[in-house]
């Protein structure tokens, strides 16, 4: 399976340190909203007007109390299905 073919709903897991790039409204640019593995799961899938052909995901990553956090605009490349075991 790849993440392109995830649905609303499903699991995923952060595939790299995601940071703010700027275009989160009243976010703080570099602020880190999701360390590498942490489980969020899509809210929403959607496209950017400017790239048609590029999926973006909404999703919403869990803090340390496993609370749901703010969605989170992703690209497929943020995104991984499994979690990477850690050594």
């Amino acid at each position: 399976m790849r993440v392109e073919d995830l649905d609303i709903g499903d699991t995923v897991y952060a595939a790299h340190t995601i940071t703010d790039d700027g275009s989160i409204p009243d976010g703080i640019e570099g602020e880190v909203l999701a360390e590498a593995g942490t489980r969020g799961v899509i809210t929403m899938i959607g496209h950017v007007e400017e790239q048609p052909e590029r999926s973006v995901f909404l999703v919403r990553f869990e803090d340390r109390q496993l609370n749901l956090g703010n969605p989170i605009g992703c690209w497929v490349e943020d995104l991984m299905i499994e979690p990477r075991l850690v050594n």
